[in-house]
């Protein structure tokens, strides 16, 4: 665990693909309690230390998580969350070959394309469906891409939502016939070694719930050497 931003009432730490953020059936450690421990160590805290969930990233993803440390926050960031005061920047390694290419482009550089898809939540298959207009049980589902670098074989794409969506960014860059290199559950050919995904929750913008004052945040970038090499021809 990597903390990249703290104060009395957040914390913002990096999430390695792999960890979970809340515990869940497989009883892995989530990383909400690596959190309470380093607060609790650091600060020398009796008793039980409070950390409030305010999002999540999927187990394969990673990135900027953010924890709420007092009650306040955490009411006053679920707010901001829900009424989209909250901006998150992603960016994903997509798959560019020729033939996806002249299907459809990603984006030109330094342009934002708008996509938007009707989503439908499949939960034994822990899986959505993308449709291009509305179908029963369906949610709209909107975001922002562009491409911002790019090798012979992939793209980098850097991706804003502007709705919060089950899977929305990895449903709806493979509807766009991009899948997610390593994203095996949305089309793409292999696996990365271990096991991630190429998705990073790589900034996140917002003003500070109890301070007012504004809080920009970047990730650092996975080990993964690709990501530096798509950074450094960018």
């Amino acid at each position: 665990m990597r903390v990249v931003y703290e104060d009395n009432h957040i914390i913002i730490v990096y999430k390695e693909s792999g960890e979970i953020v809340q515990g869940d059936k497989t009883g892995d450690t989530p990383l909400s309690e690596t959190v309470k421990q380093y607060i609790k160590e650091k600060y020398q805290k009796p008793g039980a230390v409070f950390l409030g969930v305010v999002h999540r990233l999927d187990r394969p993803v990673s990135g900027l998580v953010v924890f709420a440390r007092t009650s306040k926050a955490l009411t006053r960031l679920n707010k901001m969350f829900a009424e989209g005061q909250v901006h998150k920047t992603y960016w994903a390694i997509v798959s560019s070959d020729k033939q996806r290419e002249e299907r459809r482009e990603v984006a030109t550089a330094a342009e934002f394309a708008t996509a938007e898809h009707w989503l439908v939540r499949n939960e034994q298959q822990n899986k959505s469906y993308a449709y291009d207009h509305e179908v029963p049980r369906s949610k709209k589902a909107v975001l922002r891409y562009r491409a911002i670098g790019h090798s012979d074989r992939y793209t980098l794409v850097e991706v804003q939502l502007l709705t919060g969506r089950h899977h929305q960014i990895r449903c709806q860059l493979a509807a766009l016939g991009h899948p997610i290199k390593g994203d095996l559950k949305y089309g793409a050919p292999r696996s990365n070694p271990d096991g991630s995904i190429s998705l990073l929750s790589h900034r996140v913008e917002f003003v500070h719930p109890v301070s007012k004052e504004r809080v920009v945040v970047e990730s650092p970038l996975p080990a993964d050497p690709l990501w530096s090499n798509m950074i450094m021809y960018r």
